[in-house]
């Protein structure tokens, strides 16, 4: 699972969050550049993309992943998860933070959808 999140606290929990519900996570990445570096070592089964990241927006890497058929949740407190499922009717979206039980329930029910 790739996570990437320009705020280290929330980046550093989300990993944390996700590991000890027993998934392997690659992150948290807060530029662009590097979950795109990232993600050419390794697909990841599921990415959690902040919407705006150190270098940029996490626009093209989410879409790099969508071509791949990697499910994406989006995790911002900038966009409304409506306007994410509007540009990205396939991904799942919430808003930041979301409650750890939320974002494990997505986490499931993205990979229920592979």
């Amino acid at each position: 699972m790739l996570v990437a999140e320009d705020e280290l606290i929330i980046g550093v929990d989300l990993c944390d969050t996700v590991e000890e519900a027993g998934y392997r996570v690659e992150g948290p990445h807060n530029r662009l550049d590097s979950a795109m570096l990232s993600i050419q070592k390794q697909r990841p089964d599921v990415a959690i993309l902040d919407v705006r990241l150190d270098d940029g927006d996490v626009f093209p890497l989410a879409e790099a992943l969508m071509k791949e058929k990697v499910p994406v949740i989006f995790h911002s407190s900038r966009v409304s998860p409506q306007e994410m499922r509007d540009r990205f009717p396939q991904a799942l979206a919430c808003s930041k933070p979301c409650p750890p039980d939320q974002m494990i329930e997505m986490v499931r029910e993205a990979l229920d959808d592979i």
